[in-house]
């Protein structure tokens, strides 16, 4: 039977560790006592349920405003938004108006 290193033993348990912290959200409380859940990718919610909803509305909202930009490649570039005066403005030159 060989023994594994600490070194090993350690990142084994991190990385069990981490994943573990990824999956479940840490639950907080703010300044003015409302019970938050905190996500791994920056967001958070309210832990009340009608709370939620209405942020979760908002968040699906922004997603599909930027889903819909034009704009932008791969990342590269700016990104104009639906309302912005550059939204879907066609062509520059005057000849293709």
């Amino acid at each position: 039977m060989r023994i594994l290193s600490v070194p090993v033993m350690c990142a084994i348990l991190l990385s069990g560790g981490i994943a573990q912290a990824a999956q479940n959200p840490l639950e907080a409380t703010t300044a003015t006592g409302e019970k938050v859940r905190l996500f791994d990718n920056g967001r958070w919610e309210y832990v009340d349920e009608k709370k939620a909803v209405v942020q979760r509305q908002a968040v699906e909202s922004e997603l599909a405003r930027e889903r819909s930009g034009q704009g932008g490649w791969f990342g590269i570039g700016r990104r104009v938004q639906e309302g912005d005066k550059d939204y879907n403005r066609g062509s520059l030159n005057p000849k293709m108006r």
